[in-house]
């Protein structure tokens, strides 16, 4: 037998997600979700189920007002789309599942699920699709990950990221200063399209980037041309796992962002880290690029008609672009 109870002291909730919550992703950390709620402050509603033994399941929602609806914590919206990836639900059997649910109060739509135990995959509805490049796989070897393309796909790549080199180009790392300058590419070419247009968004990055710096996991790659910018990367690597968060390129420099995606993943190679996650969107050079795809999910009771129309309106606006890293190759 389990009883469940809803939790919204902010206390208790962490206590809860820190004792229940697993410590593999980036994602996983309270303080990584705690950057965003300090700036969105959405009211929290943690679904909680305990047997004798203790915690048996946890649905950490947030009500997310302009949706009316709850989301994942800690609901950091954009266009009414949260953020942070690789969400989980917890629960012992299936019985537990179907209660966290049930004690939901209202409408609730839950994006970037990982697979949820108990429940076929084969029932699960496709969110968005992640892409992964796994050093491991090739032996921490570049060019046997060339091997994957054609003679003729590898030789192009190659020629673009050759012809802005014969520009001279300068990696600069870690200059915290360089956020600055990532968000100032990502607004001037995305504008209101980009997540840094939102204050909240803004302030969360800067409150994320001083954490992993503090941890010693920030990574910011700045790629400078003719001693300008033309592309900065943040990111971080935690457990073996190089993300790549957030990012912005100087249309001037065409192709740029093949160049530094593709330093990303031989840096990986060089360290020998487990894979670098290149995050959601379904964006061309990814498949491209033979990156490995992950699905991730969505539970949602939030009526169908009302989330097609909502997303039908936020694809017209945001058309084609990688809102995290603004990077397309």
């Amino acid at each position: 037998m389990f009883q469940v109870r809803i939790v919204e002291d902010l206390d208790e909730c962490r206590d809860i997600w820190r004792r229940i919550y697993p410590q593999e992703n980036i994602s996983d950390l309270w303080e990584i979700r705690d950057c965003f709620h300090k700036n969105f402050r959405r009211p929290l509603h943690f679904i909680v189920a305990e047997n004798s033994a203790g915690s048996c399941g946890l649905l950490p929602l947030t009500w997310v007002e302009e949706r009316q609806c709850y989301g994942y914590f800690p609901g950091e919206t954009w266009q009414g789309k949260t953020w942070l990836e690789q969400n989980r639900i917890f629960a012992d059997d299936s019985e537990v599942y179907r209660a966290l649910l049930e004690h939901c109060p209202s409408q609730y739509h839950l994006r970037y699920l990982l697979p949820i135990d108990h429940i076929a995959e084969s029932s699960h509805t496709v969110d968005e699709i992640g892409y992964l490049f796994l050093p491991p796989k090739y032996s921490y070897d570049m060019e046997n990950y060339f091997q994957e393309f054609s003679h003729k796909s590898a030789k192009r790549i190659k020629k673009d990221v050759a012809a802005l080199e014969n520009l001279g180009i300068q990696y600069r790392y870690d200059d915290l200063s360089d956020f600055d300058i990532l968000m100032n590419l990502n607004l001037q070419r995305f504008d209101s399209s980009s997540y840094f247009f939102d204050d909240r968004f803004r302030n969360s990055f800067n409150d994320l980037m001083h954490f992993l710096h503090e941890q010693g996991w920030l990574r910011i790659t700045t790629v400078l041309i003719e001693g300008s910018a033309a592309a900065v990367d943040m990111g971080c690597v935690h457990n073996g796992t190089y993300t790549l968060l957030a990012g912005g390129t100087n249309g001037a420099y065409p192709g740029v962002a093949k160049l530094i995606n593709l330093h990303h993943m031989q840096r990986a190679c060089n360290e020998r880290l487990d894979k670098v996650d290149f995050l959601c969107g379904d964006f061309s050079w990814k498949s491209l690029f033979h990156l490995m795809p992950r699905p991730l999910y969505v539970l949602s009771n939030v009526a169908v008609q009302a989330a097609h129309q909502e997303d039908r309106a936020t694809d017209s606006a945001v058309d084609s672009v990688d809102f995290r890293r603004a990077a397309n190759a």
